[in-house]
């Protein structure tokens, strides 16, 4: 059985370290921080901490999860791929395309799995809207928006939209199959001069398909709201709803003798599978590593792909749209 490095302690990183305890694939810890290392040490005895990637033993396992701060993400997942590790990097895969492409070329080069941490491609509730889009359920996909919003946590280094917005460009990217021919973002900084508290982004696809985005950490209460709407009905998902019901709404607007009726049908409850997101995710990055699947889903150039939406999204923010 493949054994599983995660580099990063913090709040996300231990996050994966349970998981890949739990699925009995954790192998060790690195991070700087000896609090954090005793903490991990605590809860985890029979595993294996490191202070240092150049620690001995650190490089004898062939797994890498990294969860440390973005800005380091090249520089960690740089250091792996040239000792032919395969690497898990959370999102964004990096801050620059260019780096993006350079840790690419680099795991196909040496022959190593790259992936990026796009989440909620592994979430059963949006596995079920693919599903559903591809059974023809909602028609022609026609519109689609997500609104991540919140009060707090800010950030210093991110704004909201490095921080929040990645997730949805991986769903958008999911769901349309295909890449915006223009990308449109505005927002406001209040809490600090040049980090933008909310944004909104519009993406414009083909064959008329639109989106938005509309990501803030400056909001009075929390949403976390994914709608697809198409020309035989409507998909919502709340995931910030006790309920976190998947709601198949059959409603819309047909045209009858000219004219175009409201149709306002049922709003059904779709049942979906209960699984962990992240499990799933660690889970497919070992079986990929193993060649028992494919790395098709949140490979490198799909990572590539995200970080290139996002750049032009700051673009057009820094140009005020």
């Amino acid at each position: 059985m493949i054994k599983l490095i995660v580099i990063g302690a913090g709040k996300w990183g231990r996050n994966h370290i349970r998981t890949a305890y739990e699925l009995g694939v954790l192998g060790g810890v690195v991070d700087s921080n000896k609090e954090s290392l005793a903490f991990i040490k605590k809860e985890y005895p029979d595993v294996a901490v490191f202070q240092s990637l150049d620690d001995d033993g650190v490089l004898a396992f062939d797994a890498f999860s990294v969860a440390v701060p973005a800005a380091a993400h090249f520089e960690v997942a740089k250091f792996l791929l040239e000792h032919k590790k395969h690497v898990l990097v959370e999102k964004p895969i990096t801050l620059t395309v260019a780096d993006a492409e350079e840790l690419d070329n680099l795991a196909t080069t040496n022959g190593c799995i790259l992936m990026v941490g796009h989440l909620l491609l592994f979430h059963p509730a949006f596995k079920k809207m693919k599903a559903l889009v591809q059974e023809n359920k909602i028609g022609k996909l026609q519109y689609m928006y997500s609104n991540r919003l919140n009060l707090g946590t800010v950030r210093t280094e991110l704004n909201s939209l490095w921080s929040f917005a990645p997730h949805d460009f991986s769903l958008f990217q999911y769901f349309s199959e295909a890449y915006p021919s223009t990308i449109e973002s505005h927002g406001g900084a209040f809490v600090q001069p040049h980090i933008h508290d909310t944004t909104m982004t519009v993406l414009r696809y083909p064959e008329n398909l639109v989106g938005h985005i509309f990501v803030s950490w400056l909001h009075p209460f929390k949403e976390h709201r994914f709608v697809l709407i198409g020309s035989k009905g409507m998909l919502v998902y709340e995931d910030s709803t006790a309920e976190k019901a998947l709601l198949f709404y059959k409603k819309g607007i047909d045209w009858i003798a000219g004219e175009p009726i409201k149709r306002d049908g049922a709003v059904l409850e779709m049942n979906f599978s209960e699984s962990q997101p992240l499990k799933a995710e660690l889970q497919h990055f070992l079986a990929c590593i193993l060649g028992k699947e494919n790395n098709t889903i949140i490979n490198a150039k799909k990572g590539v792909e995200v970080l290139k939406l996002l750049t032009k999204a700051q673009d057009s923010l820094d140009n005020k749209g």
